[in-house]
């Protein structure tokens, strides 16, 4: 599958997108995604292999001008981790990232529009939510230019990195979301 914009096209990742993909993740921008931390270019080469696996949910943000890979977009339906029978596909989380060199470009929006469309539309999801730390104000700002809610905020949710002294770093977690009726009015498709 394969999604197209005015300036990027999403598509399944490639093994060639090793370099790419390293150049953001050896040192990514926000600790919920420290887990994704690449050591280097031959494990980059590698988590490619597994990527292009995913051609349904998982997306390479991809400069049409270039061709560079410039971030991702990701999900799974909610209850995924359960099994085939228990997950609820009508409700997905959606994430992304950008890389910092281009961010404030426009891109993320362009991208996470075009897949909550894909979401919404193609895969019948009839509800979006997604996690933001409550200090990362960019990603706040996509989500309500996208017409989410803010939802809630969870005070010391989660714990994606350790502090100095080795003792975890909780951080405080804003939940916002969607419903597939008020995309579609917002869209007025």
């Amino acid at each position: 599958m394969t999604l197209e914009t005015e300036r990027l096209i999403l598509r399944p990742f490639r093994e060639s997108d090793a370099n790419d993909v390293y150049e953001y993740l050896k040192e990514p921008a926000v600790n919920c995604f420290a887990c994704m931390k690449l050591s280097s270019l031959q494990e980059a080469k590698k988590e490619m292999k597994q990527r292009a696996e995913d051609t349904e949910y998982y997306f390479a943000v991809v400069l049409k001008e270039t061709g560079k890979v410039i971030g991702e977009i990701f999900g799974e339906p909610e209850g995924h981790e359960h099994s085939e029978e228990t997950a609820c596909a009508d409700t997905f989380s959606p994430c992304w990232m950008l890389n910092p060199a281009y961010q404030g470009k426009g891109y993320a929006y362009e991208a996470v529009h075009a897949y909550f469309d894909y979401l919404f539309k193609e895969k019948g999801v009839r509800r979006m939510y997604a996690y933001t730390e409550d200090y990362n104000l960019r990603s706040q700002h996509l989500c309500e230019k996208l017409g989410m809610r803010r939802e809630g905020l969870f005070v010391e949710f989660v714990s994606f990195v350790n502090g100095p002294d080795g003792t975890p770093r909780y951080e405080n977690t804003l939940q916002y979301a969607i419903l597939k009726r008020e995309w579609i009015k917002r869209s007025g498709r």
